[in-house]
């Protein structure tokens, strides 16, 4: 398909580097383009050294898709940038990573979406497949790039993705089983009209059969609704409803499943390792999906219980002089954060920062300056987020802002008392000290090691 074909690619970061590696080895003449340095990229370009790969950096210049066969464009570049708008317009066909592997793979694709809540859902799925003896590929926007892997698939393979809204904008095959987890304005910096956000979400069914299936959340009125739009069969799941309707749900301690209209018991509330009413759901999503593939409930039962979760979502790093530490990078919106808060019933000392994403934060400014200890406040947001919580009716002597991110966890331990948690649950983005999350929390856990 791709050999002898010139193929630019947009983005040189881990979906870039994942598509020059498979492109190049399928025989295509590969030029990458990235607004970024050559110095900056530097590990990038060792990981495709020796490939015959041309670089353009500095600029994504129009120059660098004139000529193309065919554009691949990462996520999160915007669409709107000259160089698409150029390629589009003279008629070269636009792909991305997603897109070509749902094109590509050979089995059936469970593919799950939404504004939080993704990540964890994802891995367990992955973990009650495997359970249940399928021969699984866990990846998509959680850093695992599955397009390398395609030649280990074949029409027996289950493949479970996470799809973020930046990879639904280039997105037309919809998975066998898709899910949606839940709905909030997480991204308003980008799509400040929540209508287009929301529109990009339900791309990720829009082409499905009668015969595929959606799991989408009861308790969302946003995502409730979807299921009247949908061609599928459709399975909700609720964390504050015994739901009448196919799905999961929550019953006197228990997580049940009615499938085809008939009730199941699959396990207590109790046996769940995870933390956090969030966590549940992601738990309910997981069994609804496990019944439109036919997982049978105790392999469900055992992968959920022996679940601990995943790195930088709650995750425990350490216990030291009876504080605990726990990495939740991944929360980049107030929404998130919220979330982590309500997870814990101890004090909290929480570090939070970042890049501002211009959402609301009344909601988390309130649950902030109720009930926890302190605040250590770091990078272009603190500012923003102190005068938050302070207008909130939160204490000015318990918000300290530090200089730098290296600075957050000795001073986070010097206001903790025994039995507090220490919680670095950002409410921001990483983007203006870290590439990305995945980074922050690498370094978190660095700095409450070297305590």
């Amino acid at each position: 398909m791709f050999k002898s074909k010139q193929v630019t690619i947009i983005g040189f970061g881990i979906e870039g580097t994942a598509l020059a590696r498979y492109l190049a080895s399928e025989g295509a003449l590969v030029t990458i383009s990235d607004a970024k340095s050559a110095e900056s990229l530097a590990a990038n370009i060792q990981r495709v050294k020796g490939m015959g790969i041309k670089f353009s950096f500095g600029a994504n210049k129009v120059e660098d898709v004139l000529g193309a066969d065919m554009v691949f464009v990462s996520q999160g570049v915007p669409l709107e940038i000259p160089a698409v708008t150029a390629a589009i317009a003279h008629g070269i066909p636009i792909n991305s990573m997603t897109k070509h592997f749902m094109d590509a793979c050979p089995g059936t694709v469970v593919g799950i979406t939404g504004s939080a809540g993704k990540s964890t859902t994802t891995a367990l799925m992955g973990e009650v497949l495997k359970e249940a003896g399928r021969n699984v590929f866990v990846g998509g926007n959680l850093g695992v790039p599955l397009l390398e892997r395609l030649d280990e698939m074949d029409e027996k393979s289950w493949a479970v993705l996470e799809v973020s809204h930046t990879q639904l904008e280039i997105f037309e095959k919809s998975p066998h089983v898709a899910a949606v987890t839940n709905i909030a304005p997480s991204h308003a910096d980008r799509y400040p009209n929540l209508t287009d956000y929301i529109d990009l979400k339900k791309k990720i069914f829009k082409n499905h059969r009668a015969d595929d299936f959606l799991v989408v959340n009861y308790d969302d009125a946003v995502t409730r609704s979807m299921g009247d739009e949908c061609a599928s069969k459709v399975l909700f799941f609720s964390r504050c409803h015994v739901i009448g309707d196919d799905g999961s749900y929550v019953d006197n301690g228990r997580v049940k499943i009615r499938y085809r209209g008939k009730e199941r018991d699959v396990l207590g509330v109790e046996d769940v390792q995870l933390r956090g009413t969030h966590n549940l759901e992601n738990i309910l999503a997981v069994c609804a999906m496990a019944a439109a593939c036919g997982v049978d409930d105790g392999d469900v039962a055992k992968a959920v219980s022996e679940f601990a979760g995943i790195g930088h979502r709650l995750e425990m790093v350490r216990i030291l002089d009876d504080v605990s530490y726990y990495n939740d990078s991944i929360a980049t919106s107030p929404q998130r954060t919220l979330a982590g808060l309500h997870s814990f019933n101890e004090p909290v000392v929480l570090i939070a920062g970042g890049r501002d994403k211009h959402l609301p934060l009344d909601e988390l400014a309130q649950e902030t300056a109720k009930r926890c200890r302190a605040v250590v406040l770091y990078g272009e947001a603190a500012e923003i987020l102190l005068e938050a919580f302070i207008d909130a009716g939160m204490d000015s002597a318990k918000g300290v802002i530090v200089r730098s991110f290296g600075e957050t966890v000795s001073a986070a331990r010097r206001l903790a008392r025994a039995g507090d948690i220490v919680l670095m649950s950002p409410a921001c983005t990483s983007f203006d000290v870290f590439e990305n999350f995945e980074q922050r929390g690498d370094r978190f856990r660095e700095l409450v090691m070297n305590l």
